[in-house]
């Protein structure tokens, strides 16, 4: 493979572009507002809350559906979505298609795989262990693991060094503005999915390539390569 001389890593972002995670949080979202006296949200609209973090989310959720919220509200609320979320955050979620094939076909050929993501470390492990697929990683950091998170260049920096790969010789895969502006903030490739979870169109981000499929991600890094 092409890509194997080009890259000795790549890093990952987990919501939208890993794993279906938008029902899991649609319902712990749900569950929430239920608690704070509000209508509940379609899982079209959480799909597009999804990105900067649970408090961002809940934050939405809550002015989608009443009166904008006070930092104090958020606060009042935000331990409630999370716990209910702990409990239930492999429900319905599950790896798109082909992402297991991809993950072992890139340790095969010999990259290090590790996630950045702006999910909290301790929720993704969970996660990640629920659906059998926390053996695939080299690395996994959230976006609590650091003191910056994306689309800072650090956090992408930092799970780099966490795998003891220069940035020279990784690429980002994600599904939004997050990730492109993380990894073109360290100086890295990115490579977008179609089907995530992004406010913006990802045809008008300027990613180095888009995939519609896994199948589809080593002919995209052979490309870059």
């Amino acid at each position: 493979m092409l890509f194997a001389e080009r890259f000795d890593a790549v890093l990952f972002d987990l919501d939208g572009t890993l794993i279906e995670t938008a029902p899991d949080l649609c319902g712990a979202l749900n569950h929430t507002l239920a608690q704070a006296g509000r209508a509940g949200v379609e899982l079209g609209q959480v799909r597009h809350m999804i990105g900067d973090g649970a408090r961002v989310m809940l934050r939405l959720g809550l002015e989608a559906t009443g009166e904008a919220p006070s930092d104090g509200d958020i606060e009042q609320w935000f331990n409630v979505l999370l716990d209910y979320y702990w409990d239930h955050v492999a429900d319905e979620s599950f790896a798109f298609p082909g992402v297991l094939h991809a993950l072992e076909s890139l340790a095969a050929a010999g990259l290090k795989l590790a996630v950045c993501t702006n999910k909290p470390h301790a929720l993704s492990n969970r996660l990640f262990e629920k659906l059998e697929m926390a053996h695939h990683f080299d690395a996994v950091l959230g976006g609590d693991s650091l003191a910056v998170r994306k689309p800072d260049a650090g956090h992408i920096l930092g799970t780099l060094e966490a795998i003891g790969v220069p940035a020279s010789r990784a690429v980002m895969i994600g599904d939004s503005a997050n990730d492109l502006n993380a990894a073109r903030n360290a100086g890295i490739p990115v490579v977008l999915v179609t089907f995530g979870y992004t406010t913006t169109p990802v045809q008008e981000l300027g990613a180095d390539a888009l995939i519609d499929h896994f199948d589809q991600l080593p002919a995209a890094l052979n490309k870059l390569a």
